[in-house]
Parts: C-alpha cells; sequence; structure tokens
C-alpha cells in the first residue's frame, strides 16, 4: 500500500510511521519551511519519517500541486492534518482529491469534528478540555496526538477494507478533540481520578519513594496480591499505603526492581525523565 501525507507536527507522521511499521510504503510532502517538528526535535522526526522517501513541496505553485497528483495518482491513502478551509483552497479535500483520484482513501485529522474543524487547537488544548490537566500542569506526554494517530492509521486501514468491496476510496476523519475524550474516560468515569482505584484509591496500585528512587506498584489481580503478600510477608490486611512506604524505603527502586523479577510482581522502577 502506498501512503502520501501532507501532515506535518504530530498526530499525522505517527499515523504514517504506524502504517509503515505494517508495511505501507510512504512519501511525506513537506512544506519548502519543513515540518516544525524537525526544528523542535530533530532525532525524533527522524524517527517518525523512518523508511521514507521526502519531498519538500510548495502545494500554493502550480509545479507542487502537479508533482502531488502524481504521486496521488499512485497512492492508496492520503493522509492530512489541515484545516478543512486550507484543504479546499489547495484542491486537497476529499471531493476535490476523489475526483481525480478515485482510488485514493483520505484520512483528515482536525482538531474538531464536522463543522467545528475550523476551531484551532493542539494537543495541549484537547487534554485541557477533555479534563486531563486537573492540577494545571503541562502534560507528560502528547497522549491525545499518539492516540488520534493510532485511530488515524486504523481508519486508514478500515478505508482499504472498504475500497476493497466498493473499487472507491473514501474520506475518514479524526477529531483529536474526540480522541481526548476518549483518552479521559478513565479519569472522567472515576476509575483515575484522584482516591480512584487507579488514581490512589488502592495501596497496591500506586507509586512508592524507595532509599533511591521511586517504584510503580500494579498488582491489580488477586493472584498478584498474593504473590506480593508472599514475598513481603505480609497478610492482606497489612497492604495498607502506610505499611507499604515503610517496606519500599528499605531499599533503592533498582533492587526492588531486580526482587519484583524474581517474584514475578508487576513492579517498576521509574525512568529518571528526560
Amino acid at each position: 500500500m502506498r501512503v502520501v501525507s501532507v501532515a506535518i507536527n504530530l498526530p499525522g507522521p505517527a499515523a504514517v510511521a504506524r502504517l509503515v511499521s505494517m508495511g505501507a510504503t510512504a512519501t511525506t510532502v513537506l512544506p519548502p519551511s519543513g515540518d516544525p517538528l524537525e526544528h523542535y526535535a530533530r532525532a525524533y522526526f527522524d524517527e517518525l519519517h523512518a523508511g521514507q522517501d521526502i519531498e519538500r513541496l510548495d502545494l500554493k505553485s502550480h509545479e507542487g500541486r502537479s508533482r502531488l497528483d502524481v504521486l496521488l495518482a499512485e497512492a492508496d491513502v492520503l493522509v492530512t492534518s489541515s484545516r478543512p478551509s486550507a484543504l479546499v483552497r489547495l484542491g486537497l479535500d476529499h471531493e476535490s482529491v476523489g475526483g481525480r483520484h478515485t482510488q485514493v482513501c483520505q484520512v483528515d485529522i482536525v482538531g474538531h469534528p464536522g463543522a467545528a474543524g475550523e476551531v484551532a487547537g493542539h494537543d495541549l488544548t484537547y487534554q485541557a478540555g477533555a479534563g486531563l490537566l486537573p492540577d494545571g500542569r503541562l502534560p507528560a506526554t502528547t497522549a491525545v496526538d499518539l492516540a488520534g494517530a493510532e485511530r488515524a492509521a486504523a481508519e486508514a486501514c478500515a478505508a482499504l477494507v472498504e475500497r476493497s468491496r466498493t473499487g472507491r476510496g473514501s474520506r475518514r476523519e479524526v477529531a483529536l478533540s474526540d480522541v481526548a475524550v476518549s483518552v479521559a474516560a478513565p479519569f472522567t468515569h472515576g476509575l483515575s481520578a484522584p482516591g480512584g482505584p487507579l488514581g490512589g484509591g488502592l495501596p497496591v496500585y500506586a507509586v512508592y519513594a524507595a532509599s533511591v528512587g521511586h517504584v510503580a506498584l500494579a498488582a491489580l489481580e488477586p493472584q498478584f496480591v498474593a504473590r506480593l503478600c508472599g514475598a513481603l510477608g505480609l497478610a492482606p490486611e497489612g497492604l495498607t499505603a502506610d505499611r507499604l512506604r515503610e517496606v519500599f524505603s528499605g531499599r533503592t527502586a533498582q533492587e526492588w526492581q531486580q526482587w519484583a523479577d524474581e517474584h514475578d510482581i508487576p513492579l517498576a522502577a521509574l525512568a529518571p525523565r528526560a
């Protein structure tokens, strides 16, 4: 399968990288100014575009559009991440692309669905709107962008299956604000909210300070709880947060990691922040 991408920043490139990992070949078309990700994190940009052809085209020029049409003539999937009005101006809306290249399955990554597609935003604003920043801190990662990339790759695959039945490409839309709502669901349903089962309410699912570093304990299932009790010599009623804090303070995080590996207990030493 041949993928052509005119998507910059993160969700689009990550989606294309996912499709490449599944066996697709890809050409990424960048504007003359390049992709902002090249400037922010060049190593990450290179990782996401590994194994792809990169062409820098001015799509506002006749020459650039002509070259893109050559690429689309042989493409199975087109990935975009521009506002709908920008796609119309470039002749890259699905009505225009599908009229020239009926085989192309188009995946448009947008900020908000439908008529709200012109509303500006990025991962930070989508996370904020979905309630994922309750403490007011910047998120540790661009979870919505990356989850959106996975959804975009899945939509591309679904469109290809549909094309195998109908003989024509179709348009799929991935709205990152919708993705944010899905990503936030464990929080909004109380599962990972403060005090929830995965938000500090269970002593066996928590982060503890070791003598050096920290460990993340995730002994949710009964067999892991029993294994944890046996390995620590504690009765189930002794698995309180206070007792576990006391226990884990007695060794380094790396020592606890080795101990957990030996006892088949889901525990990990926290990796240092990059």
